[in-house]
């Protein structure tokens, strides 16, 4: 009976047991049943574990966008970006744990960086490896904290291992250092790492090893050629047309995930969060890299020959003012002898014009004052004269030019008295208008480029606080200050007709080949003189290349004629005196002088004793010749065949003068001549058979009939008569003052005009 009711005792214990059992599983599956449900409903906890998760397998990366290049007018880079990449080693890395295979890789791959940059020796590349290695990998003792390279702890542990020693060795920490490492020497474009991605440790076996970094690298293909107008972002500078047109060069980055899949490996994931890349738009400039390169040549030499201090040279075109060259070259060091773009002279460098400025008083004498071409003023034969009174300045011409000149003889030999007393007679009651004429010159503000930087004018516009010298000084390029760009745009409006167009350097904006945005020839005045002032002013600056003060640089230019202006000016500026010996020699010319395609200026600054002259003829007269005749024998339009014919021609017109001479000439060149009078003067005339007639001039009391002649045959004939002649134009004589036939007397003043 006990051993029944035993029975029965632990069959009912052991189903209780069951019960609490099965009770307490039931209440575990509650739990975990209502934590699922908190998890899932109220809980943000999934979201933030898949969060974290999804930012390890999923890593952004940037797409780094194109910088726009720099193009010349022709579309040739001037600027460009090409993509390039730099490999930073992570020697902190995992892939680095294994010293053995890692020895064995830096051996390998050292030989073979060593032959492909060829740079450095295969053991120098090891050793670099190594001992970046050695700095930031590093294994601490926490005993006694002594700092063990890693090769050395793993060879103090196998030896202690043979010594049953091992129990001594305490724990240790691994110091990983992830600062990247540069190994190779520069960064390499996308074929060289092509190649180099194949070597050990760059092939992506030993793990996260290194980090390839994409670099948009800025490259200029023509050198130094220009670079002061091309400019510099960065560092080294902010400046010219990679500082002013940053952002339209720069672009946009975008942006792209990427998907881990193994160390090292990762692939691209097409995403709704990807950003394409907005490459930069090209600029397209003005500059001619041909012209550019024969100016940079030329200004280059005459520097060097010289041995000035810097230079600027430019070309620009007549009719749009677009810049063709511009060359801005300075001294790297005193007495260097070795120039680089080193500053944008063409466009900063504000100074005293000279002579050059010239023209502008020419313009307001002639066109505001209506002074004519024969006013005479004496110049005092190079002797130093004081104009305006004797508180007035002390004005010497550098040379002696005579006495009495008039206005075409004082521009061509460059006059200092002449145009400072001009000046100074025709506005001394009124000042202000001179300054108001020289704003209508557009000297009053900036003309073009002025994003570029181009400096203002600089002169005291109120009158009120002039001193006795200003007036006369302004008369010729004194108390004035001016950019050559100012100067350069100045002389371009006379030969494009007295049309003031602004300097332009940038012509369009592209992405490809469609013109995003164009920039148009800028007008600043339409008109800043009448024809006939145009007529009278070219002419003088014509005379200047033909016989005055540039003549021996253009005089002998038989194929074109040109129009400019020389001018030297005396320095004195930031603690600089007149005294010290600075000056700057200029030129300025325009050609072909009777329909103008093209300006060129040259500016020098020197020291007296550092070349063989300081005057602008001497200084710039060589470089602007070198760039005019390549500029002239480049263009074919200019270079026209003839085509040989068999028919007799017959000239229309033959001069009057020595008889002798005429009949010499037309009995091979007409088919017929007739005459009076073997011997004396004459006058030949053509009838519609083109046989020529020549009339002996004999009266003496009379005025005899040069229209016809050469100005030396007239000159002679008139003078012999005793007439006091004045002449102007060039060529043959077309009129005459005094009409043929009429009495004269010695006293008699007569005015020819050749053409």
């Amino acid at each position: 009976m006990a051993k029944q009711k035993r029975e029965i005792d632990v069959r009912a214990e052991m189903f209780s047991r069951v019960k609490r059992v099965y009770g307490l599983f039931i209440l575990v599956g509650l739990c975990v049943l209502v934590r699922l449900i908190w998890v899932l409903a109220f809980s943000g906890e999934i979201s933030y574990n898949a969060e974290r998760l999804e930012e390890r397998i999923f890593v952004p990366d940037s797409v780094y966008s194109r910088r726009g290049s720099i193009l010349s007018r022709d579309g040739e880079p001037l600027a460009t970006s090409i993509l390039r990449y730099r490999v930073d080693f992570d020697m902190g890395s995992d892939g680095f744990d294994s010293l053995n295979t890692f020895k064995e890789q830096a051996d390998t791959l050292g030989k073979l960086l060593a032959g492909f940059f060829g740079d450095r020796s295969a053991a120098d590349y090891r050793r670099e490896m190594i001992n970046a290695h050695n700095k930031h990998y590093r294994v601490i003792y926490r005993k006694d904290t002594n700092v063990l390279r890693s090769e050395g702890f793993f060879a103090q542990m196998w030896d202690k291992l043979r010594r049953d020693e091992f129990k001594t060795v305490k724990l240790y920490d691994t110091i990983r250092d992830h600062h990247p490492v540069a190994i190779l020497p520069r960064a390499v474009d996308y074929n060289e790492w092509q190649v180099l991605r194949k070597y050990p440790i760059l092939n992506w076996n030993m793990g996260m090893t290194y980090n390839l970094v994409t670099l948009d690298q800025r490259v200029y293909p023509y050198g130094e050629l220009g670079r002061r107008t091309l400019g510099l972002v960065g560092d080294k500078g902010n400046y010219g047309i990679e500082a002013f047109y940053r952002s339209t060069l720069e672009g946009k980055n975008g942006r792209m995930m990427r998907q881990r899949i193994a160390p090292g490996f990762s692939t691209l994931v097409h995403s709704s969060d990807n950003i394409d890349a907005e490459d930069g738009l090209d600029i397209v400039t003005t500059l001619d890299v041909d012209m550019q390169h024969i100016a940079d040549a030329a200004l280059r030499r005459q520097l060097t020959a010289q041995k000035a201090i810097w230079g600027t040279s430019m070309v620009m075109e007549v009719a749009t003012g677009d810049i063709l060259a511009m060359v801005n070259l300075g001294e790297t060091s005193e007495r260097s002898g070795t120039y680089i773009e080193k500053e944008n002279y063409a466009l900063s460098r504000r100074m005293e014009p000279g002579s050059t400025f010239k023209l502008a008083a020419l313009l307001a004498l002639v066109e505001d004052c209506g002074m004519p071409m024969s006013q005479r003023y004496d110049t005092h034969e190079g002797r130093a004269v004081r104009i305006g009174g004797s508180k007035g300045p002390l004005i010497q011409d550098s040379h002696n030019i005579g006495k009495d000149i008039d206005l075409k003889e004082a521009t061509a030999q460059s006059s200092n008295v002449y145009f400072a007393e001009a000046i100074y007679q025709h506005y001394k009651d009124n000042p202000e208008r001179y300054v108001k004429f020289l704003g209508t010159l557009g000297l009053d503000k900036v003309v073009g480029l002025d994003q570029m930087g181009t400096a203002a004018p600089l002169y005291e516009r109120n009158t009120k606080k002039w001193s006795t010298h200003t007036l006369p000084n302004m008369g010729y390029g004194y108390a004035i200050e001016l950019p050559p760009i100012h100067t350069l745009t100045l002389y371009n409006a006379v030969a494009n007709r007295g049309r003031m167009v602004a300097p332009r350097l940038i012509s369009e904006v592209r992405r490809g080949e469609t013109v995003v945005d164009r920039f148009p020839t800028r007008v600043i005045n339409e008109r800043i003189c009448s024809d006939q002032t145009l007529m009278v002013v070219r002419e003088c600056l014509e005379e200047t290349a033909r016989t005055g003060t540039a003549k021996q640089f253009f005089r002998d230019t038989l194929s074109f004629r040109v129009a400019g202006k020389t001018g030297t000016a005396k320095f004195a500026q930031s603690g600089i005196k007149y005294s010290d010996g600075y000056y700057l020699g200029t030129m300025v010319v325009y050609f072909p002088a009777d329909n103008p395609k093209y300006t060129v200026m040259t500016s020098i600054f020197t020291r007296r004793g550092r070349g063989t002259t300081v005057y602008g003829a001497g200084l710039a007269g060589p470089v602007e010749r070198e760039i005019v005749n390549y500029i002239y024998y480049r263009d074919e339009d200019w270079h026209q065949n003839l085509t040989p014919s068999e028919k007799e021609r017959y000239p229309h017109h033959v001069k009057g003068g020595n008889i002798a001479h005429i009949r010499r000439v037309a009995d091979k060149f007409s088919p017929r001549v007739s005459f009076t009078d073997r011997e004396g003067w004459g006058v030949a005339s053509t009838d519609t058979l083109l046989n020529v007639d020549i009339k002996s001039i004999t009266d003496q009391q009379t005025m005899p009939n040069v229209v016809g002649m050469g100005l030396r045959d007239a000159l002679y004939l008139l003078e012999s008569r005793g007439l006091k002649v004045h002449f102007t134009g060039k060529g043959t004589v077309r009129s005459q003052s005094i009409p043929a036939g009429r009495k004269i007397g010695s006293d008699h003043f007569v005015t020819l005009t050749l053409k």
